[in-house]
């Protein structure tokens, strides 16, 4: 794909598409809907500051839109470290200044295991205290290179993914995961670093206690010069009304893209995007890799065999990339569990496909396909979730993906078996034909499951 450059009205705005997905970074992280589209209009509200150039102001836009991409990445690692729920650690590691020991202990002290047991939550300190400064370099690798490697799937140049990989880099060089130094650092990643701070403290604290949080990190976080300017933000309520009072997020930060450097969406993008955030999604648990992009190819091969048109049969693929979006709101400790799960756990499971509209609903280039998207366990007789949509209301999109998902999950391994032959899963299939699944549907999933066999046989 080429990002071409183009006027802000030449077409489907990616900065909209890409600030409304950004609800599900946010998710993923622990924080309240909106901390991406807010660290963007601080990050470029300081790039202003500084006069930054029109160049770097373009990258770190897009950069400052991506830089949770990779959050998901390390979601099960933070979960086996830590304990307790993935979103809260991830979340409360902002607020502290874990450069400090007293402070570290203060985190560990709050998410560790804090459901636990005596005996569990002291294995998970002493593992913790065994692993030393590694652990959090690890997490911070992870983060911060999966973030890069998709900035470069939807098709961004070195200047965006140089940002989004060294936004946790330090002013003394002891950030992650290089342990870049000074000027060493980028200024777009500085800018993200010390934006997305900002609004953390300011979301929750208001932007005096951001600023006061930025001025006892200065000179070791964060870039001294960076500080200064923001000192210029804290000044201004009309600036901070504007980031923490106005309905429309998406419209304040598409009317800061630099003029001149908006980019738009074709077919092509949409399918970059949309791929690249089925790997956001699949990240968040080890059990659910390439699920998406497996149903997603399933999904269209099924609609094909079936007779859909092809401008049908590539928006199902595209929902199906993104069907479980909404799972990025769901912690790892119920993704990842091995054993059953309690009722409560099973209501946040169910609640998933109910993000996933929510968040699909927002996306220009994305909105035609979030009803259908969003009815993947839905069954004919009506007791799917999570909406109970049943018999002739559930539209064909929503029969396939539902057959097409079954089918990849049956087939995966999960955490509490492996995964199941295919006459077993085909069978499993047939067995709820009339109640669960389309007759029509399954018939298809057998026959293109024998082409399948038949070519690997030849083969």
């Amino acid at each position: 794909m080429a990002l071409d450059v183009v006027s802000p009205d030449g077409g489907l705005s990616l900065s909209r598409t890409l600030t409304a997905l950004s609800y599900a970074l946010d998710l993923t992280e622990g924080h309240p809907r909106g901390h991406t589209a807010r660290s963007c209009l601080i990050g470029m509200r300081l790039a202003s500051a500084i006069g930054m150039s029109k160049e770097d102001r373009s990258d770190l836009f897009y950069a400052l839109l991506l830089k949770d991409a990779g959050c998901s990445s390390n979601a099960t690692r933070v979960h086996q470290l830590f304990g307790g729920t993935d979103h809260r650690a991830k979340r409360a590691v902002w607020l502290r200044d874990w450069r400090k020991v007293r402070e570290q202990l203060a985190y560990a002290l709050e998410v560790v295991e804090p459901e636990g047991t005596i005996v569990e939550r002291f294995r998970k300190f002493a593992s913790l205290a065994i692993l030393g400064p590694r652990g959090a370099r690890e997490l911070f690798q992870i983060r911060c290179d999966r973030g890069a490697e998709i900035a470069a799937a939807i098709g961004f140049g070195d200047g965006v993914i140089r940002a989004v990989r060294t936004m946790d880099e330090h002013w003394d060089g002891w950030g992650y995961p290089a342990g870049l130094k000074g000027q060493d650092i980028p200024l777009t990643g500085r800018v993200i670093g010390l934006a997305q701070v900002m609004e953390i403290f300011a979301e929750q604290q208001g932007p005096a206690a951001a600023m006061a949080m930025a001025e006892e990190r200065s000179g070791r976080w964060f870039d001294p010069d960076l500080v200064r300017a923001a000192r210029v933000l804290v000044r201004d309520p009309e600036f901070w009304a504007g980031v923490y009072l106005t309905g429309d997020l998406e419209g304040a930060v598409a009317a800061i893209e630099p003029i001149g450097y908006a980019l738009t969406t074709d077919d092509e993008s949409l399918d970059r995007v949309a791929r690249a955030f089925a790997w956001v999604i699949d990240a968040k648990s080890t059990f659910t890799f390439a699920h998406s992009e497996r149903m997603a190819e399933v999904t269209w091969r099924l609609a094909t065999h079936l007779g859909l048109d092809a401008h049908h049969a590539t928006t199902l693929r595209r929902a199906a990339l993104l069907h479980d979006i909404g799972k990025l709101a769901v912690p790892n400790r119920i993704l990842d569990k091995p054993g059953a799960l309690t009722a409560g756990e099973w209501d946040m499971v169910k609640a998933h496909p109910r993000f996933t509209f929510e968040i699909l609903d927002r996306v220009p280039g994305f909105r035609e396909m979030a009803f259908e998207a969003s009815l993947h366990h839905e069954r004919l007789d009506g007791r799917g979730y999570h909406r109970g949509v049943e018999g002739a209301a559930l539209p064909i999109g929503a029969r396939i993906m539902a057959v097409a998902d079954v089918f990849d999950a049956l087939r995966a391994d999960r955490p509490y078996r492996p995964g199941l032959p295919i006459e077993q899963v085909l069978s499993m299939l047939r067995a709820d034909v009339g109640t669960a699944f389309c007759g029509d549907c399954v018939c298809a999933m057998e026959q293109l499951a024998d082409r399948t066999s038949d070519h690997a046989a030849a083969a």
